[in-house]
């Protein structure tokens, strides 16, 4: 028994910690908008979002979702998670500690397992072959700077800073350098979720 509440206290807690979270996107959003001198209908005619949805978005009434937080961040040229709040690594709160896996450099930015999973992610530039795999799940990644090569079934795309991508794990996947710098980027993943518009173009040849 005294287990079962000990899970049912940290789940309460880890709902109330992403309840803080996204209760700070509202103002943060109205915060940048207007450091910005930028009006609602500016930002709305940029990111293709209604004027009364963005209102809402900053006065708390819309819960934000990533498909709506990702157009808002392209429109400011900021990154998403400046958007999101979340804390600059090393933070002691957040202990977001880096862990690096086969030659990658991950922050994690999520702490329940379980669910969705969020990470930042350093690649080094370096040559690859694409080796894909499969798996259950549901995956978006968002480019932070340089350049992401993606293969996806038959498609190769390659992601610019700005750009995102979303797939079914399910299909043969890989994402990888392109060989021509460090590229540094977002992955979410999880079993299921709001899905958001495809920004990619083809690798040239």
């Amino acid at each position: 028994m005294s287990g079962e509440r000990t899970g049912s206290a940290r789940s309460g807690r880890g709902a109330e910690d992403a309840d803080g979270v996204l209760a700070g996107v509202g103002p943060r959003l109205r915060r940048i908008r207007k450091e910005r001198e930028v009006t609602l209908a500016a930002l709305s005619e940029a990111t293709g979002i209604s004027v009364s949805t963005l209102s809402r978005l900053e006065s708390g009434l819309r819960r934000p979702s990533l498909e709506l937080l990702l157009p808002i961040a392209r429109a400011h040229q900021v990154a998403l998670d400046e958007l999101v709040g979340v804390p600059p690594v090393g933070d002691p709160v957040v202990r977001a500690k880096p862990v690096e896996r086969g030659g990658r450099v991950f922050w994690p930015l999520t702490r329940q397992p379980g669910g969705l999973q969020a990470f930042k992610i350093l690649e080094p530039q370096r040559n690859q072959e694409p080796d894909q795999r499969t798996h259950e799940g549901y995956e978006w990644l968002y480019v932070l700077s340089g350049r992401l090569r993606l293969v996806l079934g038959e498609h190769d795309v390659v992601l610019s800073a700005g750009e995102a991508a979303e797939f079914d794990t399910r299909v043969p996947h890989w994402f990888g350098s392109t060989g021509e710098g460090p590229v540094e980027f977002l992955s979410l993943f999880g079993p299921q979720g709001e899905r958001m518009h495809v920004r990619a173009r083809p690798t040239r040849k």
